[in-house]
């Protein structure tokens, strides 16, 4: 019950700001999400490096999963310690590395 209700709460987190959106609806311990991005193709590229980034920085380990044609990232909840800290903590992660990834295509 505890891991469902951290679903529901990222799926929240994620429906109430305007850069993601929720892939698939969170009715278990799941939630898939994607940042915005400016076509299908560009959706995966962008959200599988901020994937990988996450990964290779040590902050999460959210896998990638396509639903219904959309590319996302997903987050599975099960680990008792968990806490909504560490949830926006991870949001504020993704939206941090987009940032920076926005940054260097600029340059």
């Amino acid at each position: 019950a505890q891991d469902i209700g951290f679903a529901r709460y990222m799926a929240e987190q994620v429906e109430a700001h305007p850069l993601l959106e929720l892939v698939a609806p969170a009715d278990l311990n799941i939630v898939c999400f994607r940042h915005l991005a400016a076509g299908e193709d560009a959706a995966k590229a962008f959200n599988t490096e901020i994937m990988l980034r996450i990964q290779e920085r040590g902050l999460a380990m959210p896998s990638d999963t396509t639903v219904q044609g959309k590319h996302g990232l997903r987050c599975a909840f099960n680990n008792h310690r968990t806490q909504r800290e560490d949830i926006d903590l991870f949001l504020r992660d993704v939206l941090q590395i987009a940032k920076e990834i926005l940054s260097e295509q600029a340059a």
